[in-house]
């Protein structure tokens, strides 16, 4: 075992330096805040706290790339950006490895990220337990009788393969299983809301902020309802706690005043209004 983990920490300090080797730069201007890490919060969240950030900072500029929570981190450590945006709580190894680097990181909780199941309004199903949402979206469940609904075939409404939450709700709900065939993609989280609005069989995800009138909604799992309390305090199986991580001992002042503005009250609102629930 120990033998065993030491591998695994050698493999991550491996990847540390890989990245270290072909990834981009710090720049020397203090003025320029380099982000790497989480697709869940760069795909469109860090894009709009940034564009509000901009309003009053103009002169400040963003060197962004994600790819991944372990991208960020691992670029972090070997000070290749200011801040590492993470989706997920830190691993044994990180932790190890930081701890080896003398490495201790300021985190800022941005909010929460959820993905909710949705369904057509008038569908009479309104509870799933964890492993029938896994069933269904895998496949293995393909009528609505056999989770308490009609006789119907059940009609997949997901995020395309290339987001974040395509993903992340693999990973959250489906034991990073495949998703199951023949079903139906959009680029964002309206097209699934407004293509399961017109099928009375079908289900789908979402983000947290549904529009009343919407036509769908959500569904329990394991009878737990997707609220911003639930999702806050982790009840909501397909949750996590967002964060922004920087090195305490080279935080710069424009890391430190963006990543102070997304906790501020208008930061918050952003986080809000992209769907994600903001932080208690």
């Amino acid at each position: 075992m120990k033998i065993m983990n030491r591998f695994k920490n050698f493999s991550f300090a491996l990847f540390v330096l890989f990245i270290a080797s072909c990834g981009p730069k710090k720049t020397e201007n203090a003025e320029t805040i380099v982000i790497r890490g989480s697709n869940t919060i760069g795909e469109e969240l860090a894009p709009r706290l940034i564009a509000e950030f901009k309003k009053d900072h103009p002169n400040v500029k963003f060197d962004t790339e994600f790819k991944g929570t372990s991208y960020g981190l691992g670029a972090l450590m070997v000070g290749q950006c200011d801040i590492a945006a993470a989706s997920r709580n830190l691993t044994a190894n990180e932790m190890q490895l930081a701890k080896d680097r003398d490495i201790a990181f300021n985190d800022y909780v941005i909010g929460s990220y959820s993905v909710d199941v949705i369904v057509n309004a008038k569908n009479p199903v309104a509870n799933l337990s964890s492993d029938q949402a896994r069933d269904i979206f895998t496949g293995a469940i393909k009528n609505w009788s056999e989770v308490g609904g009609p006789d119907a075939p059940i009609h997949l409404y997901i995020r395309d393969p290339i987001s974040g939450t395509y993903l992340g709700f693999q990973e959250l709900a489906m034991e990073k299983k495949p998703y199951a065939g023949g079903l139906k993609t959009f680029t964002n989280y309206t097209g699934i809301v407004q293509g399961v609005a017109k099928d009375a069989n079908g289900i789908g995800y979402s983000s947290i902020a549904i529009p009343k009138g919407s036509g769908v909604k959500p569904v329990s799992v394991n009878g737990v309802a997707p609220t911003v309390d639930s999702v806050n305090k982790m009840q909501y199986p397909y949750a996590r706690v967002l964060r922004l991580h920087t090195n305490k001992a080279k935080e710069s002042d424009a890391a430190r005043q963006f990543a102070e503005f997304v906790q501020s009250k208008r930061g918050q609102e952003v986080v809000a209004e992209m769907g994600f629930a903001p932080r208690p």
